[in-house]
């Protein structure tokens, strides 16, 4: 169902690479809700991924851009507004990587060049986006940007690594960024921590079937979904947010309120019984 809440308005996201990203859904969402995109990615993702298809469903001019680069953010901005006629109203940035954690590199023990490139690709490429888009003037009044995030920025997360440090330099710079912008330009700037989500990049995480597991057990709205999320975005690039900036917000079922829940210590107490049970399945008492 459309509420025209983004009718007339123009945007650019960040990280779409195929069906499963959350980048997709948003996208797809936007355009649903009356508004006009560019969608961009890093050429070689552009190539790999099926961007063209999303690009064919939406409508949408595909201006491919390393985030990572200055140059290539100035182009996308620049030749966006061309494509689309005017300044951008909303932007999604839904980049994120870590070296680290695809070389299985614990965290105590991080190759600190790796590093630099997921604090770089993870978080200093929002600040790049948003210096970008206000030297050269391209976002409207009141525009909205987010960037996704993840509880592991407030939080201790086996496996997560580098990630959470370049997720919490990601929502750091949300808030400095968003007094500035908001200051002199009504420019909203919000993280929103979504739940674990089966995308690509997700999905890629060690442990990430236990992890969503546990979240999904620990919340009491359950995980929230891809679709869901790309619902909340939609809300926060619309004008009924217009005073909503500078804060992470949490998309996760209420996973980020939570101590423990019920699911979660029946199964907590269900694997001590699973571990003292002999071969034959007889708890094993003593």
């Amino acid at each position: 169902m459309s509420f025209n809440l983004l009718k007339g308005k123009r945007g650019i996201i960040f990280g779409a690479l195929n069906d499963a990203s959350i980048a997709w859904k948003v996208a797809e969402r936007a355009v649903e809700e009356g508004a006009q995109i560019v969608l961009t990615n890093t050429a070689v993702a552009c190539r790999m991924g099926t961007i063209d298809e999303l690009a064919k469903k939406t409508n949408a001019t595909v201006i491919p851009a390393d985030a990572t680069s200055v140059e290539d953010l100035t182009n996308l901005f620049e030749k966006a507004q061309e494509a689309m006629g005017g300044k951008i109203d909303f932007v999604l940035h839904s980049c994120a990587m870590s070296v680290n954690m695809r070389k299985k590199r614990t965290y105590d023990d991080l190759d600190y060049s790796f590093l630099n490139k997921t604090l770089d690709i993870s978080a200093i490429s929002f600040h790049k986006m948003l210096q970008v888009a206000k030297k050269l003037d391209a976002l409207s009044e009141g525009a909205s940007v987010l960037a996704l995030t993840y509880v592991a920025s407030h939080r201790t997360f086996f496996g997560y690594n580098d990630m959470a440090d370049a997720k919490s330099l990601l929502e750091s710079i949300a808030r400095s960024f968003g007094y500035i912008y908001g200051r002199e330009k009504h420019v909203r700037i919000n993280t929103i921590s979504q739940s674990p989500t089966f995308t690509t990049a997700g999905s890629g995480i060690k442990g990430f079937d236990g992890l969503y597991d546990f979240s999904d057990r620990m919340s009491p709205l359950g995980n929230a979904s891809a679709d869901e999320c790309a619902d909340y975005c939609v809300v926060m690039f619309s004008d009924l947010t217009r005073k909503v900036t500078m804060q992470t917000l949490f998309h996760d079922g209420g996973f980020s309120s939570m101590g423990m829940s019920l699911r979660g210590m029946t199964q907590y107490n269900k694997s001590f019984i699973d571990d003292n049970r002999d071969e034959n399945g007889k708890i094993i008492y003593g």
